[in-house]
């Protein structure tokens, strides 16, 4: 008897089974689902009758670390017929600004288009030449504005509407909590995939929550949405709580601990600076040519809440200063629930100018499209401390916190 595709991966999938657990642990995970959880619990009823398309990358699992694209083809209640590649490609196989193209899934034999960097008419045509009715989205968020994924949602969203399909989202949590929108809110005129639309630097939501906003904000007519929610997410958790498996969403987000530090520190995107891509530790190491122990110093006279600052020397294998010893910080965070992020990365910026002759901007003023205008630039520049550069944002920051308040689905 010969099986077919679909029917043996059905038999693997049903041939793998979890370790024990405690009666405790197994009603704890019940009661915290994702939203893919959620929505396989259900049947699939949100997409019964429908030719589905989902944008996904390699972070979208199952706690058992499945991917859903296996699951779903594998299962009989669902057709799905395409998958939509971001940045970094579906499997996860390019490196950043690359993508993996159009190709047949070898697991899966299921076609997969590349969204990455389309949007509008063309965006909205892939989705027609598809044919799929539905078009769901389940990626893991690092919860940082310039961290494209989101915007990967707003594109397709868009183009979504355009083509005229509906648009599924499944939650997932906010690895950094949601417990508050922090840092500059983005000007429209700095508007890039690293920034769509004004938002805050960290905005403290989840992708669903962020569909929401974008529907009733942004999107020049809205989209036929609906989203699957989590349940047992509390604003206050760290991704730790959840007993989730942490899978990279790109090459240099290796660890949650990444996304901690990620909505403050990758404005050294922005300078001459390593922001330790090529090393273990992106975004937690940042360092260049001619940088001692003074920075360090000067960091942690500041006595920033809930981080602390290593003298640190280090060798990056690819990106800036490749293959060189330089020198610069290691951030430790010791205090998460204290620790604000987008404070220490300004903090960061004004002392490396103040302690290292050597510092400039990038010539193409990248740190304006990732703070979102020319403010925190020329503030420096200037001369101002991190607690001015962080009061001249407030304004604004409060203004979005109120929008931002009436799409927030959980407490």
């Amino acid at each position: 008897m010969r099986l077919s595709r679909r029917a043996l991966l059905a038999a693997t999938t049903a041939a793998i089974s979890l370790p024990t657990a405690t009666a405790s642990h197994a009603a704890e995970r019940r009661r915290r689902q994702t939203g893919f959880e959620r929505l396989a619990a259900d049947g699939y009823s949100v997409l019964e009758g429908q030719k589905v398309g989902i944008v996904t990358n390699p972070t979208g699992v199952t706690r058992d670390v499945r991917h859903i694209v296996d699951v779903m083809h594998a299962d009989e209640r669902v057709n799905l017929t395409a998958v939509f590649g971001p940045e970094h490609g579906f499997r996860g196989t390019a490196q950043a600004g690359g993508s993996e193209g159009r190709y047949d899934d070898p697991a899966t034999g299921l076609p997969v288009y590349d969204t990455y960097l389309k949007s509008g008419r063309p965006l909205a045509d892939i989705f027609t030449a598809s044919g799929v009715d539905t078009v769901v989205f389940d990626i893991q968020d690092a919860g940082a504005r310039f961290y494209t994924y989101i915007w990967t949602l707003y594109d397709c969203m868009e183009a979504a509407q355009l083509a005229g399909k509906r648009f599924v989202v499944l939650d997932r949590p906010n690895p950094v909590t949601g417990r508050a929108a922090q840092g500059p809110v983005l000007h429209e005129e700095f508007a890039t995939f690293v920034g769509r639309k004004p938002i805050s630097q960290a905005h403290g939501m989840t992708v669903a929550e962020l569909a929401r906003l974008f529907n009733g904000e942004f999107l020049t007519a809205p989209v036929p949405l609906e989203t699957v929610r989590m349940t047992g997410w509390k604003r206050s958790e760290f991704y730790d709580a959840w007993d989730l498996p942490w899978v990279p969403p790109s090459p240099n987000m290796p660890t949650p601990d990444t996304a901690l530090v990620y909505s403050g520190t990758c404005l050294f995107e922005g300078t001459n600076l390593s922001e330790g891509r090529g090393t273990t530790r992106p975004f937690e190491l940042l360092g260049a040519e001619g940088i001692d122990g003074r920075w360090a110093a000067a960091a942690n006279e500041l006595r920033l809440p809930g981080v602390r600052f290593r003298e640190a020397y280090f060798a990056p294998t690819f990106s800036k200063f490749q293959g060189k010893t330089i020198g610069g910080v290691q951030i430790h965070v010791d205090d998460r629930a204290a620790y604000d992020p987008v404070r220490t990365g300004i903090a960061l910026l004004v002392t490396a100018k103040r302690s290292w002759s050597g510092f400039s901007w990038r010539a193409d003023n990248w740190i304006d499209k990732l703070t979102g205008s020319t403010q925190v630039r020329t503030m420096i520049d200037a001369g101002a401390s991190a607690d001015e550069v962080v009061a001249g944002w407030q304004g604004e920051l409060a203004a979005f916190r109120r929008v931002r308040r009436e799409y927030l689905l959980y407490k």
